[in-house]
């Protein structure tokens, strides 16, 4: 089974949709997006919400790929947008493991 960093590093988006969510995240807030996204209730911690995140932007890019009459690019950048801050958030909360190298 993979981890939360593995899974994120595995996924492979377009260019520019990785760029447009990059430059969105900046202005996340989790408060407010993430409500918006999941539906109102309380605040899951990052790796919940990362992990409903994804089943949400894998359907919306199956969609893409099939050129879906009812994929909404805006929807699938707005998740993206949450992936990338949650993915932030883990990151601050669960840092990666440095590999060193032998001397």
């Amino acid at each position: 089974m993979k981890d939360l960093h593995s899974l994120l590093a595995t996924c492979r988006r377009p260019r520019l949709l990785v760029r447009a969510a990059r430059i969105g995240a900046q202005e996340y807030r989790r408060d407010r997006h993430l409500l918006r996204l999941l539906g109102y209730g309380g605040l899951p911690s990052p790796a919940p919400a990362l992990i409903r995140l994804m089943e949400m932007e894998g359907e919306l890019n199956d969609s893409r790929r099939e050129n879906d009459a009812g994929y909404s690019l805006i929807r699938h950048l707005d998740i993206l947008i949450a992936i990338v801050g949650e993915a932030h958030l883990l990151d601050l909360q669960w840092p990666r493991p440095i590999a060193v190298l032998p001397t």
